[in-house]
C-alpha cells in the first residue's frame, strides 16, 4: 500500500543502505530498489517504476544508477536525485579506490597472481551470462541480428572505435526507420525541457576534464577525462560494452595490459554499486603506471576519480535535463528503430569482448595476422594454460548451470586460485 512521501532524512538512509549493500550487478540493484522503495514502504508505485525503468534503459550509462537518480528526483527534486545518485556510487567509489590502490602494491606479490587468476575465470563466465541475457532481450528479428554479428566483426577484424561502430548502428536504425514505436504513456511526472539545468550539469560534468587539459595537457589524467567522457555519452549495453570501448584506448595509450583489464574487472565484481565501477581501476591503475614515481599516488587517485566522474556525472544531466526529449523520441518509429540496433550492436560487442577476455586468459600467447585493413589476434594453442582453462570451466558450470550468487562465484573462485596455487599448479 502507497504510504505518504518521506522526509529527506528519511530517504537518506535508505539510499544510503542501497548504495552499501548493491551487489550483484543492475539486475540486482534494480531489484534492491524496488524492495526498498515499491514493496517496503511504497514510496513510488510500481507503475511509475516501471516507466522510470524503461526511461533509464534507454540512456548510456549505469542505468541502476539513474534509476535510484530519478527515484530521489521524483521524491524531493534535484537535491533528492543529486542525494540518491551520488550515495548510489560514493561506498562501491572508495572501495574501488582502495582495492586499485591494494593492487599496485600487491598486485606483483605471489599470492594475487593465484587468486587473481581465478576472478579472471569467474569475469570470464559472468561476461558470458550478460551476453546470453542481452542478446535475449535485443536480438528479435534479422536487423538486429545483422547488427550485432556486424557490431562484432568491425571490433574484432578492423580495429574501428567503438563509438563509431555504436553511431554506425543508430544510423542504420535511422535509416530503416517503420519499426515498432513504444507505445507512449503518460510520464509519471511533467518532464519538461529544462535547459538551465542543463547547461548547470554539462559545466559541472566538463569543469574538471578542461581544467585537466589546460593544466596538465600530456597526462594520462587530462587522456582519461577526453575518453571517459566520450564514453559517458556512447556507452550503451551497460559495463561490458563499455569495457570495450575503455580496453581499445587502455591499448592505444599503453595505460594498462590486457591481463590487468581482467584483473580490475574481477576486483570490481567484489564491490557493491555499479559493475562500470571497474572505470576507476582502470584510470587509477592507468595514471599511476604512467605517472613519474614522485607523483605516481598522486596521478593514480587523480586518474580514479577522474574516471568516476566522467562516468556518472552525466547521469544527472541525462535525468534532471532530458527526460522530456527521450520520452517523445521512444513514442516515435524512427528514433525507436535506431535504439533498437544500437542495443542489438552492444551485443555484438559484448561477444567481441568476451572473445577478448577468453583469449588473453587462456593462452599467454596471441599471434596478430593482418591482411591489408583486416586483422585477427590467433591464439597460439602451444601456450593454452590448463589451469586457466579448468577455472573457467568451474565458473561457466556455478554461473550459467547452477546460477549461483556473483559473490558466492567470485569467492569460491578466489579459494579455487589459490588452492591451485599452493599445490603449484599456477
Amino acid at each position: 500500500m502507497t504510504q505518504g512521501p518521506p522526509s529527506f532524512r528519511e530517504a537518506f538512509w535508505v539510499w544510503l543502505k542501497v548504495g552499501c549493500l548493491g551487489f550483484g550487478g543492475p539486475a540486482g540493484q534494480i531489484a534492491l530498489l524496488h524492495r526498498e522503495v515499491v514493496e517496503q514502504r511504497g514510496w513510488i508505485d510500481e507503475a511509475r517504476f516501471a516507466h522510470a525503468l524503461s526511461f533509464c534503459m534507454l540512456l548510456p550509462g549505469p542505468e541502476a544508477q539513474q534509476l535510484a537518480t530519478w527515484l530521489g528526483w521524483r521524491l524531493h527534486g534535484i537535491r533528492g536525485g543529486e542525494a540518491a545518485g551520488l550515495l548510489f556510487v560514493l561506498p562501491g567509489l572508495l572501495v574501488m579506490l582502495g582495492l586499485s590502490a591494494l593492487y599496485v602494491v600487491h598486485g606483483q606479490a605471489a599470492w594475487a597472481g593465484p587468486a587473481l587468476l581465478g576472478l579472471k575465470a569467474a569475469v570470464v563466465a559472468l561476461v558470458l551470462q550478460a551476453l546470453l541475457r542481452m542478446g535475449g532481450r535485443a536480438i528479435k528479428d534479422a536487423a538486429t541480428w545483422w547488427a550485432a554479428g556486424l557490431a562484432f566483426l568491425a571490433l574484432a577484424v578492423t580495429g574501428l572505435p567503438f563509438p563509431l561502430v555504436i553511431l554506425a548502428a543508430g544510423a542504420a536504425g535511422w535509416a530503416l526507420g517503420g519499426g515498432p514505436a513504444v507505445a507512449e504513456e503518460p510520464p509519471a511526472i511533467a518532464l519538461r525541457p529544462a535547459w538551465r539545468t542543463a547547461l548547470v550539469c554539462l559545466a559541472v560534468w566538463l569543469t574538471p576534464v578542461a581544467a585537466a587539459l589546460a593544466f596538465a595537457p600530456g597526462s594520462a589524467v587530462a587522456r582519461m577525462g577526453g575518453v571517459f567522457s566520450t564514453l559517458a555519452v556512447v556507452s550503451f549495453g551497460g559495463a561490458y560494452a563499455a569495457l570495450a570501448y575503455v580496453s581499445q584506448a587502455a591499448g592505444t595509450y599503453g595505460w594498462l595490459a590486457p591481463t590487468q583489464m581482467l584483473d580490475g574487472l574481477g576486483l570490481a565484481e567484489t564491490t557493491p554499486g555499479p559493475l562500470v565501477l571497474v572505470l576507476v581501476f582502470v584510470g587509477f591503475v592507468g595514471a599511476y603506471q604512467n605517472a613519474p614515481p614522485e607523483l605516481a599516488w598522486i596521478a593514480g587517485l587523480g586518474g580514479g576519480l577522474m574516471a568516476a566522474w566522467t562516468t556518472f556525472a552525466p547521469s544527472f544531466l541525462w535525468i534532471f535535463a532530458g527526460g522530456s526529449l527521450i520520452e517523445r523520441l521512444r513514442a516515435r518509429p524512427r528514433p525507436a528503430r535506431a535504439l533498437a540496433l544500437v542495443s542489438a550492436a552492444a551485443v555484438g560487442v559484448i561477444a567481441n569482448l568476451a572473445v577478448w577476455f577468453a583469449v588473453h586468459l587462456l593462452f599467454r600467447v596471441g599471434d596478430l595476422r593482418s591482411w591489408g585493413p583486416l586483422r585477427v589476434e590467433l591464439p597460439s594453442p602451444s601456450s593454452l594454460n590448463l589451469a586457466a582453462l579448468g577455472l573457467t570451466g568451474l565458473a561457466c558450470i556455478m554461473v550459467l548451470g547452477l546460477r549461483a550468487p556473483i559473490l558466492a562465484v567470485v569467492g569460491a573462485m578466489i579459494a579455487a586460485g589459490l588452492a591451485l596455487g599452493a599445490v603449484g599448479l599456477v
